[in-house]
């Protein structure tokens, strides 16, 4: 095993720009702590093309029960496109009604102007959230200073924590651990949702930066790989539909019950392969339907899923709740 003091050493003097990681950890922003599962909380509708209020808090309840480390809301599979301002303050606000400090609530800020993004942020506070998830900006292909400039704005005008998402399969711009190195000298931006695909950027990340960020995989397929490659927790979609399995795959592994935790990923995999496409959001309502913790309605222009497509996702999830394992006592490992 690597010497610890040893360890702290290299980081630090091959990092000289970035604070000091104990320096890191006692400033009075770490409200939220980046490990473990946090659920991509799915936004419910009703036929009407309301929040599900009601749905909502059964997903939201059963994450709780499941030991998730804390949620989001208005991400992607929450629809956050289509969601209005107002009904993201509701929903922010009833999630922090509903768990009150047991868990931190995020907020996802997803828009096209550093002002529109910086408002969300300030409101987010207003409304009890303990922390943000922030992607670059929206529909312009921003460079490197300006996402940088983007995300250095948001952090100097809120004390939240801030989680950067970093996907540019999706979303086109990818944060590099460049952009990283100028990010260091922000000490409300403490993690990074790692969505690049490459699992080596896990241990790019580590070894650059040692453990200045928190990382937290957010692609359902690569988890158990980053995981084990030292992530600290799991930005998840399938966790929706799935809460227990996916917070004992977590906690399984964190304990080292390797041979337990691969067992049920195998099982998963069909189901979190579903996490992989443009209608994700459907895919991942339907399954959470079936479980029982959801329901299919979405808001246009998304369309509820139909004929063979729908019938094809229903016989993969059909077949994964048929197959669906018996768990071990996991809730008895700590997060």
């Amino acid at each position: 095993m690597t010497n610890p003091v040893l360890r702290n050493n290299f980081y630090r003097t091959t990092t000289k720009d970035i604070p000091a990681i104990n320096t890191f950890e006692k400033t009075n922003f770490m409200s939220v702590r980046w490990q473990g599962v946090f659920p991509a909380l799915l936004t419910p509708f009703t036929q009407d093309d309301e929040i599900d209020l009601s749905m909502f808090t059964k997903n939201l309840d059963a994450q709780v029960r499941a030991g998730v480390s804390g949620v989001i809301i208005g991400g992607s599979l929450g629809e956050a496109s289509t969601l209005r301002e107002k009904e993201k303050e509701m929903l922010v606000k009833h999630a922090v009604d509903q768990v009150g400090h047991d868990i931190p609530v995020i907020l996802n800020i997803a828009e096209g102007s550093t002002a529109d993004a910086i408002r969300q942020a300030q409101q987010a506070l207003r409304c009890g959230a303990r922390g943000l998830m922030l992607l670059p900006p929206m529909r312009y292909k921003s460079d490197d200073r300006e996402t940088v400039t983007f995300f250095k704005s948001v952090a100097a005008a809120t004390d939240l924590p801030i989680m950067i998402y970093n996907n540019p399969v999706d979303y086109k711009i990818e944060v590099t651990p460049d952009m990283f190195a100028e990010l260091a000298s922000c000490p409300s931006i403490q993690a990074v949702k790692e969505s690049t695909r490459d699992v080596s950027n896990v241990t790019r990340m580590l070894n650059r930066f040692g453990q200045r960020f928190r990382i937290l995989c957010g692609v359902d397929t690569i988890a158990m790989e980053e995981l084990l490659m030292g992530a600290h927790g799991w930005v998840a979609g399938l966790v929706d539909a799935f809460p227990d399995e996916t917070v004992a795959i977590y906690r399984l592994i964190r304990s080292s019950h390797l041979q337990e935790a691969r067992a049920i990923f195998q099982w998963f995999l069909p189901l979190l392969e579903l996490d992989l496409h443009p209608k994700l959001v459907q895919y991942i309502k339907l399954a959470a339907t079936q479980t029982g913790l959801g329901t299919e309605w979405v808001r246009a222009p998304r369309l509820p899923l139909s004929g063979e497509e729908r019938k094809k996702i229903l016989d993969i999830i059909s077949a994964g709740i048929a197959s669906r394992p018996v768990l071990p006592d996991y809730l008895s490992i700590p997060a």
